[in-house]
């Protein structure tokens, strides 16, 4: 009786990593960047697309960075024509829909930066869901397309 308990109890151990797997199966990252900020500048943000390909809705719950001291997930709301940053506990994706965390939208805050971030580089998060799965993405740094965008405007003026 005590080996068919242990048994059981194995079994139930080695099917748990395969379940989270699965369910991590169901959420895609798409498209992962921070953005590059001025040196001294004490925090970024990252954002991605997050594709649900599952049947189920599902909620990131959490995010981790070495690079920073603190990572928060964010939204920014319209109060009264202002707009605000706030922390939020989770950010939904619906079943068979996308959730982009973007500027001006949700996003993946970094809190007190380690180090300056370099263009090129990439930056390791750790996304952790509601079903506790997790998923590690390097996101690379990027300049801030308005920056990107005055500095191909200004190349073009000295053609």
């Amino acid at each position: 009786m005590k080996f068919r308990s242990s048994a059981i109890t194995l079994a139930a151990a080695l099917a748990l990593p395969l379940s989270i797997l699965a369910g991590e199966a169901d959420l895609t990252v798409v498209a992962p960047y921070v953005r590059m900020v001025p040196p001294g500048t004490p925090n970024s943000a990252a954002f991605m697309t997050i594709a649900n390909n599952g049947t189920s809705d599902r909620r990131l719950v959490k995010a981790d960075s070495p690079v920073a001291r603190a990572v928060e997930l964010h939204s920014h709301t319209n109060e009264q024509g202002l707009m605000r940053m706030r922390q939020v506990s989770a950010i939904e994706i619906k079943a068979k829909g996308r959730t982009e965390l973007k500027s001006g939208g949700y996003h993946v805050m970094l809190i007190d930066l380690r180090q300056p971030l370099k263009e090129g580089e990439t930056v390791p998060l750790t996304l952790t869901f509601d079903d506790g799965s997790m998923s590690k993405v390097d996101a690379p740094v990027r300049k801030p397309q308005a920056l990107l965008e005055a500095e191909q405007a200004s190349a073009h003026d000295r053609h």
